[in-house]
């Protein structure tokens, strides 16, 4: 098992988006694969035996001294590291009770955003009700373990050691899960703040905050005026755990290797799942160009030269006919997965989708294998690969240069 980050193409973002309209059922409704096998874990409460990350351990928070448990009222994401005369600010505003300042990233994992956020398991805890005096969750993130939201333990590719890898490349970085419990809302996962440089997140860009007995309304405004037109103020809805109001201003900032193809994504929330991403972003992220085989199709520019590559070396070997372009159902959407607030990477135009109506999700699907191993060799992932399949899905894993000294050209073939 590969621990390291690597050139991982791992996605991780601080806000859920995606770009919808896609046919891989990751953006449309599907079966919901709640049911479906997984690796690793009790249902519940801690993994059988912890871990040992060395690197990764803090000492243990100790049991939980006196303080209000409860959810944050507002979750802040901001595009950088809040310095601490900014958090000093928003601790002076009119309504505010307590600022807890963590790092917060989305990992795509299996085409959906998780989002992970790096704690100090002492002060996060609070956040976390019917968890918050539990002792063994936050000692095994202490310890350098993840804790897991538990409806999510059979959604994600947790292996027989239960170790979830936070990213779809091979080396993007594994990390024991230690326990499943609930988290903050609009939080999926966490671990403690040495994995910050590790999972290439952007260090102290998020805040929670409770507030008191004032109109949030007037607090939220007030928070505004304070972290200015960067930051993205979102009240936490307990109730929904969605919290996405239309109308509000997002932020997500992206980080890794992924940083030079999305940078900081700024959309607004629309009615029926839909987001409008900011023009100045689709003007320098987006384009269309003709590939071979498809013809015209709208990416993130990042993705063309080995996506040219990949489907021009499928030419070479007389497998056109094993592409049907008009069974192509796009690459960038700009609206959320079904029914939720949460990414793929269809949302920075990284993934395609090919030969829809014989590769539906949870199918084997009818992919030539030649076609998948060109795209595996050009840094893809395929979605045939996946607990729960999808696959007509490719999506970038890793970036190689055509050419280059990462081409694929001068490895060996697989």
């Amino acid at each position: 098992m590969v621990r390291g980050v690597g050139r991982a193409l791992t996605a991780t973002v601080t806000v859920a988006v995606l770009l919808g309209g896609a046919a891989c059922s990751g953006d449309s409704p599907s079966a919901d694969p709640e049911d479906a096998p997984s690796g690793g874990g009790a249902g519940s409460g801690t993994t059988a035996a912890p871990a040992t990350e060395t690197d990764h351990s803090v000492p243990s928070p100790g049991p939980r001294g006196p303080g209000v448990v409860a959810p944050a009222d507002f979750l802040v994401t901001l595009p950088d590291t809040a310095d601490k005369d900014l958090v000093k600010s928003v601790k002076g505003v009119d309504g505010v009770l307590d600022v807890t300042v963590i790092s917060l990233s989305e990992a795509v994992i299996e085409n959906e955003a998780v989002t992970v956020a790096a704690v100090d398991p002492g002060a996060y805890r609070s956040f976390v009700v019917g968890a918050a005096d539990q002792q063994v969750p936050w000692d095994r993130v202490a310890g350098g373990e993840l804790a897991l939201k538990p409806r999510l333990q059979n959604k994600l590719p947790i292996d027989d050691q239960d170790y979830l890898r936070l990213g779809g490349a091979t080396d993007a970085a594994a990390v024991h899960v230690g326990a499943y419990v609930e988290q903050q809302p609009l939080i999926d996962a966490v671990v403690n703040e040495t994995w910050v440089d590790t999972l290439g997140m952007k260090r102290d860009n998020a805040m929670l905050i409770r507030t008191g007995s004032r109109a949030p309304g007037k607090v939220r405004s007030a928070l505004e005026k304070v972290l200015g037109p960067d930051a993205a103020v979102t009240p936490v809805d307990k109730a929904s755990r969605i919290g996405l109001d239309p109308g509000a201003p997002q932020v997500a900032v992206v980080t890794g290797s992924v940083a030079d193809a999305v940078g900081v994504f700024r959309y607004t929330v629309l009615s029926g799942g839909h987001i409008a991403p900011d023009p100045a972003w689709v003007s320098d992220h987006i384009a269309t160009e003709v590939v071979p085989i498809l013809g015209a199709v709208t990416c993130n520019k990042l993705i063309f030269p080995q996506l040219k590559a990949a489907l021009g070396e499928i030419h070479d070997r007389g497998l056109d006919s094993k592409i049907h372009p008009d069974e192509y159902a796009g690459c960038y959407y700009p609206r959320f997965i079904a029914g939720s607030s949460t990414l793929s990477n269809h949302a920075f135009g990284l993934a395609l989708d090919l030969n829809v109506p014989g590769n539906q999700r949870g199918t084997v699907g009818e992919m030539d294998r030649g076609v998948v191993d060109v795209f595996k060799k050009w840094g893809f992932a395929w979605g045939g690969d996946w607990g729960y399949t999808d696959p007509m899905h490719f999506e970038m894993a890793e970036v190689v240069t055509p050419g280059g000294d990462d081409s694929v050209s001068a490895r060996e073939e697989p």
